[in-house]
């Protein structure tokens, strides 16, 4: 996202859920915004195959046995 399109989107979802974000804290919601747009983008870039979804149940592991 590029940093205007995160100061729109910060802007909107702050006015949709009624918080407002004080003047000194913007600075550091719109670069926290922008750390976590970042990583998303990066677990968004790994393709996953059927196999790689999530169990059913968990069955614990003991140390060093992989299955």
């Amino acid at each position: 996202m590029t940093p205007q399109q995160i100061e729109a989107y910060v802007d909107a979802a702050s006015a949709a859920l009624d918080l407002p974000i004080a003047p000194e804290h913007r600075p550091g919601v719109l670069r926290y915004f922008a750390l976590a747009a970042d990583m998303a983008a990066l677990t968004e870039a790994v393709a996953l195959a059927p196999h790689d979804e999530s169990a059913l149940r968990f069955e614990p592991v003991a140390p060093g046995r992989h299955s």
